[in-house]
């Protein structure tokens, strides 16, 4: 029996999302592109086609059964109506359902064993706001469709990073930071990393929230009081972890060689040094829950929506990854 294709969601039609999965089935071969099929508007995608000059032919499939044998020939494409044309580089809150139920049908695909994992595209998160979205990213919304504990989990050849705190304003991410919130997910990561990513001992590196990880509590009390127990509990269960770290030495290479994930303590701590080091080589990953997801790690990029300059680097690498995830996770059920 073939491998289960991957489900991409359109993102938002107005975003770069239709034209990088153009590109990706057009170079499906030379990067080694396991079969998925899109689930989008045909009349979109076609005249999208057709503004770009890509060569792409489109084969509407009736579910996602028939995407492995129409992938070699054509993109397979799920057929999902927008009630709004699409503008290039112009959301339109009248497409934001569409949006959405998108990426419910993808997650329905994959809890029902019809797909093997579910690809985003980017959303524009304001748009969907005005429409009534109240998630703070796919993420949480990947977890409330899927279940389980979500936990995002950025992902290139060079570095994986883990936000302890996600989409949070900066004070607020301080006063939502604890040791049990920490320690689970340093769990989760460690379990991820052993059953998606084959790894089988996984070695976390714990950021500390202060500079130079509260310099003995001169600098602060957090990283004694909140990160350094977590830390000792994630021992006490058998994860292999160090922490807290002074952040500012723990992304240089050498350091990047001694873990396998570095978990910080807010956003920017270590999305910075991932876009850094490899940004469009960079995955989003959720973790955590019963289905496999990745995602481009760049937004909608409205401004190059409709030119054909957008890369489809990030798209195949978030393609490419959930392509492996699937297999090994397969594997390990497998024993």
């Amino acid at each position: 029996m073939p491998p289960l294709p991957l489900a991409l969601t359109m993102g938002e039609p107005a975003g770069v999302g239709g034209e990088i999965a153009l590109m990706a089935w057009r170079d499906r071969s030379s990067e080694g592109i396991a079969p998925f099929y899109v689930v989008d508007s045909p009349e979109r995608l076609a005249t999208l086609a057709r503004r770009l000059g890509l060569d792409v032919p489109m084969r509407s499939i009736a579910g996602p059964e028939e995407a492995a044998d129409a992938f070699a020939t054509a993109l397979p494409v799920l057929p999902l109506a927008l009630p709004r044309q699409v503008v290039p580089g112009v959301p339109d809150e009248a497409n934001a359902e569409a949006v959405l139920g998108a990426i419910r049908l993808a997650v329905e695909h994959v809890r029902s064993g019809r797909a093997a994992a579910v690809v985003t595209n980017p959303i524009q998160k304001a748009v969907l706001y005005r429409a009534g979205f109240r998630h703070p990213g796919q993420t949480e919304f990947i977890g409330e469709l899927a279940g389980g504990t979500p936990v995002m989990l950025l992902a290139s050849p060079e570095l994986r990073v883990v936000p302890v705190t996600i989409h949070l304003p900066l004070r607020a991410a301080i006063e939502r930071l604890t040791t049990d919130l920490i320690f689970t997910t340093g769990r989760i990561a460690a379990e991820a990393l052993r059953v998606d990513f084959g790894i089988a001992r996984p070695r976390l590196a714990l950021a500390g929230l202060n500079p130079h990880a509260g310099e003995g509590g001169a600098l602060g009390r957090e990283d004694g009081e909140i990160v350094a127990p977590a830390v000792a509990a994630l021992r006490r269960e058998g994860v292999e972890a160090r922490g807290p770290l002074s952040a500012d030495t723990l992304f240089h290479p050498e350091a990047r060689r001694t873990y396998d994930v570095a978990l910080g303590m807010y956003h920017d701590q270590v999305l910075i040094p991932i876009k850094t080091v490899d940004f469009w080589g960079g995955v989003n990953v959720t973790i955590g829950t019963p289905v496999i997801r990745t995602s481009p790690d760049h937004g909608t990029a409205l401004e190059l929506a409709g030119t054909a300059k957008a890369n489809p680097a990030s798209l195949i690498a978030a393609l490419k990854l959930a392509a492996t995830m699937a297999a090994n996770r397969a594997r390990h059920a497998g024993g």
